[in-house]
């Protein structure tokens, strides 16, 4: 079903559920990477994501019949606002499976579009597999949230208009789940231009798709450990697998440490809120083996709760030293907090946290701990302010900063 001619088609029948997404050029990546950097930001679709795409070509393509049936599907989040989107334009019924741990705001904003949502499972393979028995149960009509040609040629419909706007790409940077959207892009992308290379990315904790192509068949990983939910999954699909085998260039894994420091980058950089599996080819960036190259990246979505989004600051700003703690050693004697608080000041360091214990030592006389915790401006910043203590006799130490 991947052709040319059925791409052309989803092209045009996704413009009816979708919003423009032009080209951003990043200056801050370029100049960070030595190549001209643009983000295709599929996070501002009217979901959130790119999934309305192939699930609404995928059901532009059932009969009358299996619509009226009903809908059903299993999704972390993204695909399940995407068919229940696509079933309420086309007035029917959807059902959609979502594993337990799916952030609130993904579950609400599927209900929102008047689907009934099923919790179950931990990870998305459970929920896919209980959508299955229902389906088979009831009588629904089961949409893949990856793993059908027709959703994948969808999908394929960003690549389409990545060239369009920018006819000399030279890379194209993917994110990988089951693996639906690397098959339509890097599909569409060989049948238009041979020459641009498809590059897809993983999370290193469910890179199940790097662990079958490099054995050569489809493999299940034993569990999957990653912060970006959307790109949780243990099978790729095994029907659009030799699209992959054939047409993906290369896979980069990355770790989710990476993928907090790229949260921070996109927040500052350019005030954009990309969930964690569309910052997959962000933190790829830095990945990058070449110079002076036309890259696109695709952000895939950005449907991330608050409190989500709030942890991944924090641990963003520890990781950049822009937070830290540390533990100093002084007398238990008056003027000895004001003295410590006056080197902070001194070297513009910001208390945002105090902790003190006098009871680390039985001589209270000899030593007490302060715990602080600082807000500075990086990595020299918070050296200079350590260097600071260290040469006023306070004996600090830095230790993990907790918030």
């Amino acid at each position: 079903m991947l052709t040319l001619e059925s791409f052309e088609e989803a092209a045009e029948i996704v413009k009816q559920v979708t919003q423009e997404t032009k080209l951003v050029k990043s200056s801050y990546f370029s100049e960070l990477t030595g190549n001209k950097v643009f983000f295709k930001p599929e996070n501002m679709q009217r979901t959130g994501a790119y999934k309305v795409r192939g699930a609404y070509y995928k059901i532009s393509t059932l009969s009358d019949e299996e619509r009226g049936k009903g809908l059903i599907t299993a999704s972390a989040g993204n695909h399940a606002q995407g068919v229940a989107y696509a079933a309420h334009k086309y007035g029917v019924k959807a059902v959609i499976v979502m594993p337990t741990t799916t952030p609130l705001i993904k579950v609400e904003r599927t209900k929102g579009y008047g689907a009934e949502v099923i919790l179950h499972g931990d990870v998305y393979d459970e929920a896919c597999a209980y959508a299955l028995e229902l389906a088979e149960e009831k009588g629904y009509t089961f949409i893949h949230p990856f793993d059908d040609p027709a959703v994948a040629t969808g999908q394929g419909t960003i690549a389409m208009e990545i060239i369009q706007e920018l006819p000399l790409v030279d890379y194209i940077l993917v994110p990988i789940g089951g693996g639906g959207l690397a098959t339509g892009v890097s599909t569409l992308a060989k049948l238009l231009n041979p020459h641009i290379k498809v590059i897809g990315v993983e999370p290193a904790g469910a890179a199940c798709m790097k662990a079958s192509l490099e054995k050569g068949e489809v493999v299940t990983l034993p569990h999957v450990n990653t912060i970006a939910d959307g790109t949780a999954v243990q099978t790729p699909g095994s029907h659009i697998f030799p699209y992959i085998q054939e047409n993906l260039d290369e896979i980069i894994t990355v770790e989710d440490d990476e993928l907090i420091v790229a949260f921070l980058d996109m927040v500052e950089n350019h005030k954009m809120i990309v969930e964690n599996s569309g910052l997959l080819t962000v933190a790829a960036l830095r990945h990058l083996d070449f110079k002076n190259k036309k890259v696109v990246s695709i952000l895939s979505g950005g449907n991330m709760d608050v409190i989500t989004m709030s942890s991944v600051v924090q641990h963003g700003l520890i990781q950049r030293d822009r937070i830290f703690t540390v533990s100093v050693l002084i007398p238990d004697k008056p003027g000895e907090l004001v003295r410590v608080a006056s080197i902070i000041a001194e070297n513009q360091g910001n208390v945002i946290k105090l902790d003190h214990n006098q009871f680390v030592s039985t001589n209270r006389n000899a030593a007490v701990e302060l715990k602080i915790t600082l807000e500075a401006f990086g990595t020299d910043h918070k050296n200079q302010i350590v260097k600071a203590l260290e040469t006023a006799g306070c004996r600090p130490k830095v230790i993990r900063a907790s918030l």
